[in-house]
């Protein structure tokens, strides 16, 4: 028997969606809001380690992530001249027949986790958060935006970088960080010799990759020095991301670069990361997902650790003897995992970003991954 009966999901993203499909497993009336009307998923392709893969297993979609995405084995590595440089492995965790990576539409994996959610018996209010939050001493009452109000036992915050939930019960967490790197991506057809992510290091400052997200489809993303956090106007992406990948030689970068334009899906985006201290509940409240550990992408693990905060939440309130104890064992199972993530991730940032030892980038990665592929 689970220690609660109910609660209430801010946020309908990954790590929204995920604590909501686990806990309904648990046997806990879900009911979870979205503020955006569409449910919508910005974005171009998501990169999906194998760790992800296994917690997506967890979660019961992780055929239909394989069907509509595309799978593929290790990174290659080239110059920005196209000479290969080798191949780093990444090793299979999640057992046989399970892929070590993959790479998929971000709105595919979303629409994937929607349904899911809808067929797990959440019940799921869009155009809809939370306008008031009061704890009491058996359960939390809600008033939401559309006036309607209800009470639970918990309520899970999954609201993002810029959480309110966080900026409301945690107005002394630390603010998001820019970190002095920026990303593109953008989509564009794939050419049958990519069947893996593949990058190309430039002699600068900036690092170009490619991840195949369907049979026709792969997804570019180039990461930048870029001083000032700045917005850039979605119309001139496409020829700034262009002329970034100009200097780089390699006939397969060209070749995708012929191919951007205003219909390439451009998304460009600074970087920025954030880690809360312990603790992560207050009065009932607990954050999960963005809205407490924002990472860099440079694991390609955001995501992924995340969905695993959904699975793990659920495990402990489905076995804790009280919401108190199961919330700290909640927090002692992901705070050192996930503070490995966002400041191995910074570090590797730093690195790219400053032309840094890439000895050590290589050694920070094979550590993290290692950790990673540990059991959740």
């Amino acid at each position: 028997m689970t220690c609660i009966q109910n609660a209430l999901v801010i946020g309908g993203g990954f790590s929204g969606m995920s604590a909501a499909i686990e806990c309904a497993k648990q046997g806990i009336a879900v009911d979870l809001v979205e503020i955006d009307a569409q449910w919508r998923a910005d974005g171009a392709g998501i990169s999906v380690s194998a760790p992800t893969l296994r917690a997506l297993q967890t979660v019961g979609v992780l055929d239909a992530v394989i069907q509509q995405g595309y799978c593929g084995e290790g990174v290659k590595l080239f110059t920005a001249s196209g000479m290969a440089l080798g191949v780093m492995p990444t090793p299979c965790i999640a057992g046989p027949g399970v892929p070590s990576g993959a790479g998929i539409m971000r709105p595919v994996l979303a629409g994937i986790l929607a349904q899911a959610t809808r067929a797990a018996g959440v019940n799921v209010r869009l155009a809809c958060s939370f306008e008031q939050i009061l704890p009491q001493s058996d359960g939390v009452q809600v008033r939401l935006t559309d006036g309607s109000t209800g009470r639970y036992d918990l309520v899970i915050a999954a609201d993002g970088l810029y959480s309110k939930v966080r900026k409301t019960f945690f107005p002394d967490a630390p603010a998001p960080r820019y970190t002095g790197q920026s990303i593109w991506r953008a989509v564009v057809p794939r050419p049958a010799d990519i069947t893996t992510v593949q990058m190309w290091l430039g002699d600068g400052h900036v690092k170009v990759g490619v991840n195949p997200v369907s049979q026709d489809e792969m997804y570019v993303f180039v990461t930048e020095e870029r001083a000032v956090n700045e917005r850039i106007a979605p119309e001139l992406q496409p020829q700034m991301l262009r002329d970034l990948l100009a200097p780089f030689s390699a006939p397969q970068v060209q070749a995708m670069r012929a191919h951007i334009g205003p219909q390439s899906r451009v998304v460009f985006r600074p970087l920025e990361s954030m880690l809360m201290p312990r603790p992560w509940n207050s009065l009932r409240v607990v954050l999960v997902g963005d809205a407490v550990h924002a990472t860099t992408p440079h694991l390609a693990s955001g995501a992924g650790i995340g969905i695993e905060d959904g699975i793990v939440l659920a495990q402990e309130l489905g076995r804790a003897a009280s919401l108190d104890a199961a919330l700290a064992a909640f927090e002692e199972r992901r705070f050192e995992r996930c503070r490995a993530v966002v400041e191995s991730s910074g570090q590797l940032g730093e690195i790219e970003a400053t032309g840094g030892d890439k000895a050590l980038h290589a050694q920070i990665m094979r550590a993290t991954m290692a950790k990673l592929a540990e059991p959740i």
